[in-house]
């Protein structure tokens, strides 16, 4: 702490890491205010001090702080420093602050504080404090400058149609992305930080006259309660904020498309932009969304709709083919029709595993391939998975360790995966688990397994909605977005999770479908 009657002493950051300076203030003597950063910096190379006078009243002395590589030095020479030094009406007097701040300074965005929390967390967020002799507070000057990637389509959510803009690590490009589509003054910022030593930037949007308050409060209220050192990207702020933490399934959903997030606003939900995440967190998460694409509303609705029931199909096969060909190869055989039973079985003899062993080996060494094609560049990577498939799988059936008919399950399976990223994760978790119940009892192993993962996905919430909210639906306006897209004149109102503000569109009473 300061002691300004005995002089500067060693600051201490407290457990959180944060420097408690608000029940001391900065004084008017320009030369303990530098001792001050000085002390608070110290060790810190990458702080920059800039001492400089006016030309024609020397008792107009300032101090400019500023962090190296994160500043833009052409705003701070042009517009803090330069106007500075060769103004000629400045006069030192007690107001001398006041009259750089208002007649001096060319800068758009100046702040004038002498709380030191605020102070140091603004030159750590990029800006300049400038500092000036006779003045008991600083000016925080927006000066930020730091190199970020161009807005680009994000990898993950290509589409075909529409808007090729993905979110970035900066949350000022982000948010301006969001309010580039929604240019209403009903849409709200909240700005926060996450995090007690990072001090992360977020950022709460929602549209106020949309959203549920109640969602609204507890996704605040969980934030609240957030006690944690740093926070690099949103996975870190989901993963302790979701419900039901121990299932498999996302309750908190993600985004790298503005459109995406833009589109979840007007629906009521609520958005979290995070400062170096190029990711966005959407509440609440419904388990349908999972299927959908922000593709299914840049096409025809026959398309979409097909596309959407398509992706549902691959998840049930994905999950479930091998457990079903395990059941009935080793249990079930007389549901097999006997030409290809017996092909089957003369495609088994000789392979030293049972039916089980050899599923787990080709879905495990699958997944090897998939992993490591994800982390190779993009061209050694599509090679890699290909030619790695197909001479694996070649060389293992005629090595007689695999038997034909598990590699075209295995890469069914794996194709039908892949059409659902969203959800990867909990596919191979579900696949598993059935595989290990039919290996036991055969089919009867596979259909608890499947009523238990009803019974799970009916108990999950998402910030107090029902995860399978859709399933308890008797409004046909409510279902004409789920398992098919209906055309979007016939989707008149919002999901029915909103408590207020439902209608989406006003019937046409001319118009006739």
């Amino acid at each position: 702490m300061f002691n300004f009657k005995k002089g500067v002493k060693k600051v201490l950051p407290d457990s959180t890491g944060k420097i408690n300076l608000n029940e001391y203030r900065l004084v008017k003597n320009l030369d303990k205010n530098i001792q001050i950063m000085n002390q608070i910096f110290k060790d810190d190379g990458t702080l920059i001090k800039r001492i400089f006078q006016n030309q024609q009243d020397s008792k107009i002395e300032c101090c400019a702080f500023f962090i190296d590589g994160m500043v833009n030095n052409i705003l701070i020479n042009d517009n803090v420093i330069k106007p500075i030094v060769i103004n000629k009406s400045l006069a030192y007097s007690s107001k001398t602050i006041d009259l750089i701040n208002t007649q001096v300074l060319f800068s758009n965005d100046v702040k004038k504080s002498d709380d030191l929390n605020e102070i140091v967390e603004s030159v750590l967020y990029g800006d300049t404090a400038l500092f000036i002799n006779g003045a008991s507070s600083a000016l925080i000057i927006n000066s930020k400058g730091w190199k970020m990637r161009s807005i680009s389509e994000p990898i993950s959510e290509k589409t075909v149609r529409g808007p090729h803009e993905g979110l970035t690590e900066s949350i000022l490009t982000n948010v301006s992305l969001i309010r580039r589509r929604l240019k209403t003054s009903d849409l709200k910022i909240k700005y926060r930080k996450i995090g007690t030593r990072s001090n992360t930037k977020a950022c709460l949007c929602y549209v106020d006259s949309i959203v549920d308050k109640k969602i609204l409060k507890e996704f605040e209220s969980r934030l609240d309660k957030l006690n944690i050192d740093g926070v690099m990207d949103t996975n870190y702020i989901s993963e302790l904020i979701k419900d039901s933490r121990y299932s498999p399934f996302k309750t908190i959903g993600t985004t790298e498309r503005p459109d995406t997030v833009a589109a979840d606003l007007l629906e009521g939900r609520v958005a979290l932009i995070l400062d170096g995440s190029p990711e966005a967190l959407t509440v609440p998460y419904l388990f349908i969304e999972n299927f959908q694409s922000c593709d299914d509303y840049y096409i025809n609705f026959y398309f979409s709709s097909i596309n959407r029931i398509l992706r549902l199909l691959a998840f049930l096969i994905s999950t479930s083919l091998p457990a079903i060909y395990l059941s009935l190869v080793c249990y079930h055989k007389e549901m097999i029709p006997t030409a290809l039973a017996l092909s089957i079985a003369q495609s088994h003899q000789g392979v030293p595993f049972p039916t089980i062993v050899e599923c787990l080996i080709m879905l495990f060494v699958f997944e090897i391939l998939r992993e490591a094609g994800s982390r190779m560049p993009s061209n050694i990577g599509q090679s890699l998975s290909i030619v790695g498939a197909l001479v694996i799988g070649q060389a293992a059936v005629e090595a007689k360790i695999i038997s034909a008919p598990i590699v075209i399950i295995v890469a069914f399976t794996a194709i039908t995966g892949l059409m659902n990223m969203k959800i990867k994760g909990a596919t191979v978790i579900i696949r598993t688990i059935f595989l290990f119940l039919s290996a036991i009892i055969g089919l009867y192993g596979f259909f608890f397994g499947f009523i238990g993962l009803l019974i799970h996905l009916l108990g999950l919430r998402s910030f107090g909605i029902n995860y399978t909210s859709f399933f308890t639906s008797n409004k046909l306006q409510e279902a004409k977005d789920i398992l098919i897209r209906s055309p979007a004149w016939a989707m008149k109102t919002r999901p029915k999770f909103m408590s207020k503000n439902k209608i989406r569109m006003q019937p046409d009473e001319d118009k006739t479908v």
